[in-house]
């Protein structure tokens, strides 16, 4: 188990030296320009090349190395060793400044923004869980009954229907029409309610089908009969024999899966005006501010090359037979 750690983390920098070179491609071939604003007067050609050149927008290859170093934390590890001068209050890995919100560096946006991010997508998971877990054991328990071909529609809804339209029909339903919740607010505990389960359906969807097809795989096994002739409690033979083991394609899934609801619930924040990243990934894509997409990129690569490594210990650890 420490050397399949010690050998993905080994993997990683060179995993996210890829999605960073994507990125950057992507976001320098992005219309327009991050200095120019779009509304109002614009300052002279003369001041928009010294932005262009104190930024290294006017070179994409300065740009894509220097910004590397200091993200990377190669320009703080130079400084230490006394090679390069480096402002003694700057971060270890620095994203840089936010071209488009005024005296805000990425840092601080990604710092006061994920935690949002990631409790919502936590919440998510946790949602998609219960949901799923208990609607696979209900249709894996009666195959063929009404409740299973009720899951399994249940299911086909979550995966297809997109997130805006799920978020926008739950805000109509409960805050407007119910007057349950509130339309827009964040602050207390219940105004992540509706969100979490809008970005939870999909993931509930997919848990109820893994969930389903390995429970009805283990109860036709030979030591679940074997239990059941001892006297076992059905519900002991579920919970503890069939569940242990139709668990493990779920945990499999789990680690993209939390890592996509913590960094991928950028529609659902849009609707429901989750003050997360999503929305100033978003704003960030539309006026191309590359020192934030560059950021949180490499910040949500980072998270999903560490949630699959924490699932794949836990699989090993449950079941040492899975380690390759």
């Amino acid at each position: 188990m420490i050397g399949l750690a010690l050998k993905r983390l080994a993997q990683a920098p060179l995993i996210v030296l890829v999605v960073y070179t994507i990125t950057f491609l992507l976001a320098w071939a992005l219309p327009g320009s991050a200095v120019i604003n779009d509304e109002g007067r614009q300052p002279p050609a003369a001041v928009l090349e010294a932005m262009e050149r104190q930024y290294n927008l006017h070179d994409p290859w300065v740009f894509y190395w220097e910004y590397l170093e200091k993200a990377s934390g190669v320009e703080y590890a130079r400084a230490r060793l006394g090679w390069t001068q480096r402002r003694s209050e700057a971060p270890v890995f620095d994203f840089g400044p936010s071209l488009r919100h005024q005296d805000w560096t990425v840092n601080e946006i990604i710092a006061s923004t994920l935690p949002v991010s990631v409790a919502l997508g936590l919440a998510a998971i946790f949602f998609a869980l219960v949901i799923g877990i208990i609607a696979g054991i209900i249709g894996a328990l009666r195959p063929n009954s009404i409740l299973d071909l009720l899951s399994l529609c249940l299911a086909l809804i979550g995966v297809s229907l997109p997130s805006f339209v799920t978020g926008a029909a739950l805000l109509l339903i409960f805050p407007v029409w119910l007057g349950w919740g509130r339309v827009g607010g964040w602050g207390q505990l219940t105004d992540m309610l509706l969100p979490a389960f809008t970005l939870s359906l999909p993931f509930a969807a997919y848990i109820a089908r893994l969930t389903r097809m390995g429970m009805i795989d283990v109860l036709s096994a030979d030591y679940i009969r074997t239990a059941r002739a001892k006297g076992a409690p059905e519900r002991t033979v579920v919970l503890r024999h069939a569940l242990k083991n139709a668990f493990l394609p779920v945990l499999s899934y789990l680690g993209p899966a939390a890592s996509f609801a913590m960094t991928g619930s950028f529609v659902v924040e849009m609707v429901f005006n989750v003050p997360g990243v999503g929305q100033h990934f978003v704003n960030a894509v539309l006026t191309k501010d590359l020192f934030l997409i560059m950021g949180v990129v490499m910040i949500y690569s980072t998270l999903l090359i560490l949630m699959n490594l924490i699932v794949d210990l836990l699989l090993i650890w449950i079941d040492p037979r899975t380690a390759v």
